[in-house]
């Protein structure tokens, strides 16, 4: 049974006793601690066959409670039974070159909380692998936001221009002008995917998109792995609804905001 608390450092030996007796009675076998304590009360700890860890992080600590059940109290006369939490094995490994120690948790009440190790050669390759991973949680957290989907590889962008660039002609105002202006800024992006795989920007765009209103399938991409395949669906290339329009909303209204601007001033320039 864990206790986890976030009190601070104790100073006297006989409150420190009483406190100790404390998480004993409330029949805790281990007690985190956010807050540190000195030497001595960690003696004490030992002496009354009670493991103790100390200098626990918040965010941690937080982690550690949702994991075994437990409930976080702030003071001691504060630790009741029903407040504990639950944990199979409670462990320290040591890893790296360094020798460096990490406690390992296991077999907790709430199998649902998951922790992921990374580790590499340097920090920049552990930051890139933590980035990729933070984004690949964004992704799953979009989709349980809203399950909907489109087609990557430039397609949503295409079709997408396809169908503005219609809507644009039967527009008889000088408002067409801009519809189509938006819908040349939305083939940059299939643009970019053609250029940066190495193909030629221009015909390979103007390829798609042919086939796309010849077809009239609005799944084909740019094939930036060059395997002879433009749907995307068949090459399994997906993405979230939810965030490819937060990406086409925040372009929209940074344009708006610039293009607010009436008068531009350059370092230097005379009044």
């Amino acid at each position: 049974y864990v206790g986890v608390c976030d009190s601070k450092a104790v100073v006297s030996t006989q409150s420190t006793g009483d406190m100790i007796k404390k998480i004993k009675d409330s029949g805790a076998n281990l007690a985190i601690c956010q807050w540190g304590f000195d030497d001595e009360a960690n003696h004490l700890c030992l002496q009354n066959e009670l493991p103790a860890v100390r200098w626990v992080g918040g965010p941690e600590i937080e982690l550690i409670a949702i994991a075994t059940g437990g409930r976080i109290v702030p003071r001691f006369s504060e630790l009741t039974p029903d407040k504990l939490g639950q944990a199979g094995k409670v462990r320290e490994i040591e890893f790296g070159t360094t020798k460096d120690r990490m406690l390992v948790i296991e077999d907790c009440q709430n199998t649902r909380a998951v922790t992921l190790f990374l580790r590499g050669s340097n920090t920049m390759i552990v930051q890139e692998a933590k980035r990729s991973i933070w984004d690949a949680m964004c992704v799953i957290r979009n989709l349980v936001r809203d399950n909907r989907i489109v087609y990557g590889g430039g397609s949503n962008e295409i079709s997408c221009a396809v169908a503005v660039s219609a809507a644009a002609d039967k527009v008889p105002s000088i408002e067409q002008y801009a519809m189509r202006a938006f819908a040349d800024a939305l083939e940059s992006v299939p643009m970019a995917l053609a250029e940066n795989s190495g193909f030629a920007p221009f015909a390979t765009l103007a390829e798609v998109k042919s086939r796309q209103i010849k077809e009239n399938n609005p799944r084909l991409g740019i094939d930036c792995m060059d395997n002879g395949e433009n749907d995307m669906k068949n090459q399994h290339v997906i993405e979230t609804l939810i965030g490819k329009k937060q990406q086409i909303m925040l372009a929209t209204q940074l344009v708006r905001m610039i293009l607010k601007i009436d008068d531009v001033r350059s370092p230097g320039e005379e009044e």
